[in-house]
């Protein structure tokens, strides 16, 4: 990009910039620290970058333009000046109906997709009545043991109109085939259907433990989900590989982007194992990943994961099929980031995440509530994380020009330098078989805890800063309100089960479950045998037990 005469004529002059400018200045004042380091510590953070940083870069083969390969400016040609990202707040509040209200309230506030958030029960795949869900039901999200509930969650939503992400993995079929029950009672066509399921078991065995069946029979059902959806949703997105979850438990941005890209190279593998085309399957994929603090890390790091998948599709798996290269994905702002002390310092916190996501050109945002530290988001503090996405869309003008920080010295470098340690990390989970053999020896595990480890201990020495937490700290806090789920809720939704379980068709639902279970025992394609049994009101905790009795239960082993 840069005539070699003017870059030797750049670092001539930094030369001489350093010694008549800037070591008089250090011996006078110094710098705030030794040495800088990105939010993670992946990466050295250098005084000043000119273009001899960036000397080796080719333009076209490196950037390129929007909507062209390597899609490391962005997968849409008129990025957000064609159309803003959709904001999506993750919102599931205890029951169905509470749920339903909220996103009403969504929508009228000017939310353009919805994302759901389901209660641990129902996420490990145990109804409310379960002795597993015993104080559980209805916390972490809204608690779905049937068709019932879904039909309530959506009453009055017309699924051909809005977009839904649900945040589900390893009852993800179960969950999917609801919401496809749903759209056939309202009498929209499949293909209309629009959203994503989170659908990523791996990074359940890395980072959340969320998790019911062993790897193998896991991958199965995910590979039929793509399967299944090719044919009759072809607008639903058949899977988020999530990179969230492993940033939040303690992930470097680097490990971020190799563990998420490393988890996506092993579900594509297993679908061409199964006989499916890449190019069939491929462009349903999306991906998610986490924004942190450091705007430009993570500005470099989303371009970093768009350039490395396009190039990992087509020199791997030789796609042919512009959409199978095009990384697309959802970013959420850091709830580890967020702080119980001075609440309000995380509006602020989650403003500047929000930026960089912006900025590094996704295609869907959730941003968390100030309250997020302390429980499921008040409707106040949901609205001003909502508000947070809008103005900056309507007023920052961060959105009005394409891969704003394209050609920044620092940007292109750190863009640089983050493909390069993940496409190392990425070699060694290779040398070591394949991510899901990583998993299982729980080498990927101990890279992350190793990390967040070391993140806690500079926090507990004062080494890295958190306002209002080991500085500028103040004595006393505020009263915050809180969202709670009450017994009396929690005793509502058990109640409303054993009133399906009395009203349903019993042989209809054993027949369903029996069918269900034979296929699992052979191998067709599970996803018809889920929808036949979900649409009877067989429970969650029926099915996935049914699959449970074949598959069994996943179990940590001891080196993990």
């Amino acid at each position: 990009m840069f005539d070699p005469e003017d870059l030797e004529a750049i670092r001539s002059a930094k030369s001489q910039w350093e010694s008549e400018t800037l070591d008089p200045t250090l011996e006078r004042f110094g710098e705030r620290r030794d040495s800088f380091e990105t939010d993670t510590g992946g990466q050295t953070v250098e005084r000043l970058y000119t273009p001899n940083d960036i000397a080796d870069l080719d333009y076209n083969a490196d950037l390129g333009f929007p909507g062209e390969e390597p899609y490391t400016r962005g997968v849409y040609t008129t990025g957000h000046r064609g159309r803003l990202w959709t904001m999506r707040q993750y919102a599931g509040m205890g029951t169905a109906e509470e749920t339903n209200e909220r996103f009403q309230y969504l929508r009228d506030e000017g939310q353009t997709g919805l994302s759901m958030a389901f209660d641990l029960p129902t996420q490990m795949g145990y109804d409310s009545d379960d002795s597993m869900a015993a104080g559980e039901i209805g916390k972490a999200g809204v608690a779905i043991d049937s068709l019932r509930d879904m039909e309530r969650v959506f009453d009055g939503i017309p699924l051909d109109e809005v977009s839904t992400s649900m945040t589900i993995n390893a009852p993800a079929s179960v969950l999917l085939a609801m919401y496809i029950a749903v759209g056939d009672q309202q009498g929209v066509d499949r293909e209309q259907l629009r959203g994503t399921i989170q659908n990523d078991v791996l990074k359940e065995y890395i980072a959340r433990n969320t998790y019911i069946y062993p790897p193998e029979p896991s991958m199965r059902i995910i590979t039929d989900i793509f399967e299944f959806c090719a044919a009759e949703t072809p607008n639903f997105n058949t899977i988020s590989i999530s990179g969230y979850h492993i940033r939040e438990a303690g992930a470097t941005a680097a490990q971020e982007l190799a563990f998420t890209l490393a988890d996506g190279i092993e579900y594509v593998d297993a679908a061409l194992e199964t006989g499916l085309d890449v190019d069939e399957f491929a462009p349903q994929l999306s991906f998610f990943f986490a924004a942190h603090n450091n705007i430009l890390e993570e500005v470099a790091k989303f371009r970093a994961a768009r350039r490395m998948w396009a190039r990992i599709m087509e020199d791997r798996f030789d796609a042919g099929n512009p959409a199978s290269k095009q990384l697309k994905f959802h970013t959420q702002t850091a709830g580890s980031t967020l702080t119980a002390q001075q609440i309000e310092n995380n509006v602020v916190r989650v403003a500047y995440q929000a930026l960089a996501a912006v900025f590094g050109g996704t295609q869907s945002l959730h941003t968390n509530g100030k309250d997020e530290a302390l429980s499921l988001p008040t409707e106040k503090s949901v609205r001003t994380a909502l508000r947070t996405q809008q103005i900056l869309a309507h007023e920052s003008g961060a959105a009005d020009t394409i891969d704003p920080l394209a050609g920044s010295y620092y940007v292109e470098s750190l863009t640089d330098d983050l493909e390069e340690e993940a496409f190392e990390i990425l070699a060694e989970i290779e040398d070591r078989g394949g991510m899901t053999r990583a998993i299982e020896a729980g080498w990927v595990q101990r890279q992350i805890q190793d990390t967040a480890f070391e993140r806690q201990q500079e926090i507990e020495n004062g080494e890295r800063i958190i306002v209002g937490v080991n500085e500028f700290t103040v004595e006393e806090e505020e009263h915050v309100d809180i969202e709670e789920v009450s017994k009396a809720q929690q005793e509502k939704q058990r109640g409303r089960l054993e009133e399906i379980r009395e009203e349903r068709d019993d042989a209809a639902v054993e027949a369903r479950l029996d069918a269900l279970e034979d296929a699992a025992r052979g191998d067709e394609n599970l996803m018809p045998y889920i929808v036949d049994a979900v649409k009877v009101y067989a429970t969650t905790g029926e099915i996935c037990d049914a699959m449970r009795s074949v598959f069994g239960e996943h179990q940590q082993s001891g080196a993990m």
